[in-house]
């Protein structure tokens, strides 16, 4: 579990690479599971902080993680 208070493009992007490498995936093998060109999961695993927020959610999901946020409200 990654607290996304500690969370930004670079730690996303490390996450994405572990996850992708314990599954015995390639690049090319999960962009094409995910509809995304392989230099978005590049860049994704590179922390790119400025791409498309759809399309690394699909990564995300494709992986099989489970993204959640708590907002203030919630934490209390």
């Amino acid at each position: 579990m990654f607290p996304l208070g500690n969370m930004d493009s670079n730690a996303l992007g490390r996450i994405v690479r572990e996850e992708r490498k314990a599954q015995g995936l390639r690049q090319q093998e999960l962009a094409a599971a995910c509809g995304v060109g392989v230099r978005f999961i590049v860049d994704l695993e590179a922390g790119k902080p400025t791409l498309q927020l759809g399309k690394a959610l699909q990564v995300l999901a494709t992986l099989g993680c489970d993204v959640s946020i708590a907002t203030p409200a919630r934490i209390k």
